[in-house]
C-alpha cells in the first residue's frame, strides 16, 4: 500500500524525531493553525533489558526508552495542544502496552520497556484529568500482542485486528471513558 499515492492531496508526511525537542518544535510550527481532530501518539521503542546485574542494564538505552515512550508523548501534546483544541473530536490516543501494568506483570524482566510504558500510563491519566476542563479526551490503549517484528511469530492477533479494534476504541472515546487504560478489544486493563 502506498498511502501517499492512495491519499494524494489529503496525506502530508512530515518527518519527526520524537526524542528531539527541536524536531517537535519544528512540527508545531509547520502545523500552526491546522486542526487536529484525533492525535494518535504511536511512537515507541522496545529495548531489551538483558539480565539483572550491574553490566546488563544499559542506562543509555533506558534513557532513550523514556525519551521516546514517556517524555515525547507529553511534549507532543504540549506542542500541539492548540491544534487539538481546534479539532472537532479533541481526542488524544496514547498507544501504550499492557506491559506497563503493575497488576498484569507476572513474568518480570523487560525493565526498560515496562517502566517507560508505566510512566506513559501515568502521563495519560494525568493528561486526562488536566485537559478535561478544555474538553480534550485522552485514551490510553494497549494494541494487543500483535504479529509484527516486535511482537514476534507467537503473537495472538494480526495488525489488521489490532488497528480495527483500536479504531473502535478511539471512535468511542468520550468524557466518561477519558483516562481509562483499555485494550484494543475494549477490555479494561488494571493499572
Amino acid at each position: 500500500m502506498n498511502m501517499a499515492a492512495d491519499y494524494q492531496g489529503r496525506l502530508h508526511i512530515i518527518p519527526l524525531d520524537v526524542s528531539n525537542q527541536e524536531s517537535i518544535t519544528r512540527l508545531a510550527a509547520q502545523l500552526k493553525g491546522e486542526k487536529i481532530d484525533v492525535f494518535i501518539n504511536n511512537a515507541g521503542v522496545y529495548s531489551s533489558s538483558g539480565k539483572l546485574d550491574s553490566s546488563a542494564i544499559d542506562v543509555e538505552a533506558w534513557q532513550h526508552s523514556f525519551a521516546v515512550n514517556s517524555i515525547a508523548p507529553i511534549k507532543l501534546v504540549e506542542a500541539l495542544q492548540e491544534n487539538i483544541l481546534m479539532g472537532s473530536k479533541k481526542a488524544i490516543a496514547l498507544i501504550t502496552s499492557k506491559m506497563g501494568s503493575m497488576a498484569d506483570n507476572g513474568s518480570g524482566g523487560s525493565y526498560l520497556y515496562r517502566s517507560s510504558k508505566a510512566a506513559l500510563n501515568a502521563v495519560g491519566k494525568s493528561l486526562a484529568i488536566d485537559l478535561a476542563i478544555q474538553k480534550i479526551m485522552v485514551g490510553i490503549y494497549h494494541p494487543g500482542w500483535v504479529l509484527t517484528d516486535m511482537g514476534g511469530g507467537n503473537a495472538l492477533i494480526s495488525a489488521q485486528q489490532s488497528v480495527s479494534g483500536m479504531r473502535r476504541q478511539i471512535d468511542s472515546l468520550n468524557p466518561e471513558t477519558s483516562g481509562q487504560f483499555v485494550s484494543y478489544d475494549g477490555q479494561s486493563i488494571p493499572w
